[in-house]
């Protein structure tokens, strides 16, 4: 898929599925294409395989290639796949690579393994993953790789960039980014789905969900209600659907993955444990998820 094209169709919800392991924490395919084709069921606008909560940096590169294989095998081209990548230059040039040789449409670049690095290394690491591939890039700004306006539109010229994801959270840097940038990139609101009200607001109509990996249908719901302006109805939903969530993945870290996959196994689709340094939800915390799963039921098939 050409970056144009893929950017044409960003408009919606992005989901972020997880990737499952068994019980020994070896990656479990099977799981993944029964999880993925109850997921391509419904008209998410693209797919990321082996995101954050994909546990990215949890898989092996022979296992983000199968990851990315089985996503792409599955989403059978109806629904974009995009490859999350990270680590170093290198490596990150290496899995986009791999990612693209089996047929990922975008590429999704994480920030590197160094947390202080001088805006020119990043800009080289960025430029020189986006040079690997001819697919189009994406640029997630989450936790250190936090950006001024300025160096934002210096990333502009990175010719294959399409996209930008805010995993940051903040509204106000947000908005003087795209300020200064414009429609040279697509916003993607990326910081969670109880975001949605507050990326909406700006202007942005794409975000990536989490919660679409076990309700897509919510995921669709909350978009759909933001992007035509219900507020009331939004707020409803977030307050009763959303936020009990996400105070619950905020309470240790980890929790965004490890909730996730106890959802999924309660919805009866495969989540599986996380791979440490992530932890699985406390026994004592499983009905906790349990009376949110409830309040999702009209979501759930």
């Amino acid at each position: 898929m050409q970056p144009i094209e893929l950017r044409n169709r960003l408009a919606g919800v992005i989901a972020f599925p997880i990737t499952p392991f068994k019980k020994d924490l070896t990656l479990d395919l099977e799981a993944l294409r029964l999880n993925l084709s109850e997921l391509v069921r419904y008209p998410v606008c693209a797919i990321v395989a082996a995101g954050g909560t994909g546990e990215l940096y949890s898989l092996t590169p022979e296992e983000h290639r199968e990851v990315v294989r089985t996503t792409v095998e599955v989403a059978a081209g109806r629904i974009p796949v995009i490859a999350g990548v990270g680590f170093g230059q290198q490596l990150g040039v290496s899995l986009s690579q791999s990612a693209a040789a089996e047929g990922a449409d975008g590429i999704l670049a994480f920030p590197p393994y160094y947390p202080q690095a001088d805006d020119e290394g990043m800009f080289q690491y960025y430029s020189t993953i986006g040079a690997a591939t001819p697919l189009g890039l994406f640029i997630y700004s989450r936790d250190w790789a936090n950006f001024t306006p300025a160096m934002v539109e210096r990333l502009t010229s990175i010719n294959s960039l399409i996209a930008w994801k805010d995993g940051q959270g903040d509204i106000r840097r947000l908005q003087s980014i795209m300020n200064r940038v414009g429609d040279r990139l697509h916003w993607i609101g990326g910081a969670g789905d109880d975001m949605v009200p507050a990326y909406y607001a700006t202007g942005i109509r794409t975000y990536t969900s989490s919660i679409a990996t076990v309700a897509p249908r919510l995921s669709l719901r909350l978009h759909e209600l933001a992007a035509n302006n219900r507020a009331d109805e939004l707020h409803e939903l977030m307050d009763r659907c959303v936020i009990p969530l996400y105070a619950m993945r905020s309470r240790r870290k980890g929790y965004e993955v490890s909730t996730m996959k106890a959802l999924m196994d309660m919805a009866g689709l495969r989540g599986g444990p996380v791979r440490p340094p992530l932890v699985d939800v406390r026994v004592e915390e499983v009905q906790e998820l349990r009376a949110i799963m409830a309040v999702w039921q009209p979501f759930l098939d």
